[in-house]
């Protein structure tokens, strides 16, 4: 395929942006600004020209480094520990380098976190760093350099099975968990879709605030649900309190594919007001170890909590347990009302040892069970910025004692905060297992929209156990997708099982799922039809031709173990014609979820972009009382600019040390697959269909 001179001016442009990227981080010791990389962006995206000269002397720049590092490269990992020998356990993070490991080399560095929350800094201040430090940063670099450059074909395109945590982030410490995306499915041969409700949202901010930070995360691991249901949406309220929430669906054609179908389903639970929610039994279990003190961790949370007790009554009870290399109890069920024991006991938390979090639930749960309310809320609220390290350190033990306590009727909610060492993955974990809600608070406004505005669905569940099941008929849906929710799926068989944990939704939560369909008649379909056991005459003889689905769902209300059944059939001609035509929420969710897949890099949006995403939440953006969906087009645009820069440096992150390269020539036609399924647009992702196995699809670099 021929490409115009734009496009090798744009690449040039990159490739040179690229080249100065490195040569910035050699010769500060990686010690980069925010206002270093906002620059960075800026001049790939601007596409403007350069001169031969410029990269000429780019290019000796980065010869002279080859030159140099040579002479300089340590011979091993002590050597570059040793030009820092002093740094004790339990000291500060922000005050130190971070470690990052690749390969066997380990390179020393401040990350552009460090710097967005350094306080009374200015943001483009440079790092200080002592002689002996940056000798061994510039040394360890100049290692990983050499070697990503002669390993390069190894690492690129790397992806960890389901189930597989993703170390990720600051120092490569932060777990997030890979997700493996949901597939097509063939209505006729799998017609029943089965999942248990989502009401997170910790992937969006986490997200927010890794893209605040100039850097995109890694494949797969950002849950597109907790994205979409981040957002308010305008569901009928339930007109009863008998039936929990209401169920709203929307069809339009999908902006993700051309010839498909989205499907929307929504719930939206009934509203119950601040001062409805009765007496609240609520224990705060805090990570106090050395690794919080920093801004945006024990500071950002002591603010949080004081901001929820304000919220508070003289019926509720108030305890805070902390933990670090052991627990306390600090305040043992003071009134809610009782502000200045509350704020006097948040002020008094000092960070410092190592994180005991085993035995700090423990103590968390003696008390809520002391001052257990009987028909109230009673609930642990965790909050820490990482993994339990010490003491009790068996995950599945946790899980279990949690379960056990959630049986009682005592609820666990987590909120994370802060990065380094963040485990993601075991607090959606542990939130999921204590019928409870898991956010992530990076920001001031998030914890007042987390434990202000939504008090109410963040302290009240009115459904628990919910589940949806998604009947698609054969006879008109030919394929169907689900985005999202790969976490929660569950057995078909499971639906009626009472006995089946599922999520909860709160008091005024809405959920939303959206599925992507193919009709009978679509000329874009993944799978070829079978050639056996298809019958034209009686097959389609037992269907609806109205009915697009037959929607289940199944809850149990507070207090019941038995189950309740909601019954919703999907008619075709419920869907509109444009997307044009469809609701705002319904076109705000899908621009979501679509930037959610694109980052995620799915393989199955053939007609999207990060310009068709953010046209997309422009039309959209309906009411908008708090601006986050104003927000979230923000967040769209410069994640675009880093996708730009990713793709300079082939799929590596922009905090990932990067080597100038020269553009790459390009083809001027395409090496021609054998065969290329119809719904396959890139030759890179082909259907192996000679081989016997349907739907499986090889990546070719």
């Amino acid at each position: 395929m021929a490409y115009s001179k734009a496009d090798q001016a744009q690449d040039s442009t990159a490739h040179f942006a690229a080249d100065q990227f490195t040569t910035m981080k050699s010769v500060q010791g990686f010690g980069l600004s925010l206002i270093s990389v906002s620059l960075l962006l800026a001049l790939t995206a601007c596409g403007g020209q350069h001169s031969d000269a410029e990269k000429t002397n780019a290019a000796a720049v980065y010869q002279q480094q080859e030159e140099v590092k040579e002479q300089q490269l340590p011979v091993s990992k002590q050597e570059v520990a040793e030009a820092d020998p002093n740094t004790p356990d339990g000291i500060n993070p922000q005050s130190q380098p971070i470690r990052v490991q690749a390969k066997d080399a380990i390179i020393e560095h401040r990350t552009l976190a460090d710097q967005a929350i350094s306080d009374d800094k200015s943001a483009d201040m440079s790092l200080s760093v002592s002689s002996g430090i940056y000798r061994a940063d510039r040394q360890a670099s100049e290692r990983i350099i050499k070697m990503k450059s002669l390993s390069r074909h190894q690492t690129s395109g790397q992806m960890s099975g389901p189930s597989v945590p993703v170390y990720r982030g600051a120092g490569n410490r932060d777990n997030f968990e890979r997700q493996v995306a949901n597939g097509i499915m063939v209505a006729g041969e799998i017609p029943v879709s089965t999942f248990s409700i989502d009401t997170d949202t910790g992937s969006y901010t986490t997200l927010r605030r890794w893209i605040n930070q100039g850097r995109l995360p890694e494949k797969g691991t950002v849950r597109v649900e907790e994205m979409i249901n981040y957002f308010n949406y305008q569901y009928s309220i339930p007109s009863r309190l008998e039936q929990a929430f209401s169920v709203n669906t929307e069809l339009a054609p999908s902006p993700y594919n051309d010839h498909k179908m989205l499907l929307r389903i929504g719930l939206q639970g009934f509203e119950v007001d601040k001062s409805q929610l009765g007496a609240s039994n609520l224990v705060f279990l805090l990570d106090v170890s050395g690794s919080m003190n920093s801004q945006d961790k024990l500071p950002l949370l002591k603010t949080s909590l004081k901001m929820l007790s304000q919220q508070l009554s003289e019926q509720d009870h108030v305890s805070i347990v902390v933990y670090a290399g052991a627990s306390g109890v600090v305040l043992d069920g003071v009134k809610g009302n009782d502000i200045q024991a509350i704020n006097q006991a948040l002020n008094s938390l000092k960070a410092g040892g190592s994180t005991n979090g085993g035995a700090g639930i423990q103590q968390a749960y003696r008390l809520a069970q002391k001052h257990f309310i009987q028909g109230g809320v009673n609930r642990v609220i965790l909050a820490t910025d990482g993994d339990f390290n010490v003491g009790t350190t068996d995950h599945q033990a946790l899980m279990d004692l949690i379960a056990s306590k959630r049986d009682q009727g005592i609820a666990l909610t987590t909120l994370g905060f802060g990065q380094g060492n963040y485990n993601d993955h075991l607090m959606e974990q542990l939130a999921d297992k204590g019928n409870g809600h898991y956010a992530y608070i990076d920001t001031l406004n998030e914890a007042r929209k987390v434990l202000v505005d939504e008090l109410s669905s963040t302290l009240l569940t009115i459904a628990k156990d919910v589940k949806i099941q998604v009947e698609f008929n054969p006879a008109i849906v030919s394929e169907y997708r689900l985005i999202g929710y790969e976490n929660r799926a569950l057995n078909r068989e499971d639906f009626n099982n009472d006995k089946v944990d599922a999520g909860e939704i709160g008091a005024g939560h809405r959920v939303t799922a959206l599925y992507e369909i193919s009709y009978v008649d679509s000329p874009n379909q993944a799978n070829d039809k079978l050639r056996y056991g298809y019958d034209n005459a009686t097959g389609t003889e037992k269907y609806s031709r109205d009915e697009i689905a037959f929607l289940k769902l199944r809850y149990k209300p507070i207090g019941q173990d038995t189950s309740r059944l909601i019954s919703y059939a999907i008619r075709r001609d419920s869907g509109v014609k444009t997307l044009a035509q469809a609701s705002d929420d319904y076109r705000f969710s899908a621009a979501v979820a679509g930037l959610g897949q694109l980052i995620n890099q799915s393989l199955y949006t053939h007609d999207l972009s990060y310009s068709k995403v953010i046209d997309l939440a422009n039309s959209a953006m309906g009411q908008d009382a708090f601006g986050y969906r104003h927000e979230f087009v923000q967040l769209a645009k410069t994640a675009r600019l880093l996708a730009g820069q990713e793709a300079v440096i082939k799929g590596e992150n922009m905090s990932s040390v990067i080597v100038p390269i020269e553009p790459i020539p390009r083809p001027e036609l395409e090496i021609q697959a054998k065969y290329i399924a119809p719904h396959i647009k890139s030759s890179q992702y082909q259907l192996e269909i000679d081989k016997g196995v349907q739907g499986v699809q090889t990546l070719h670099d």
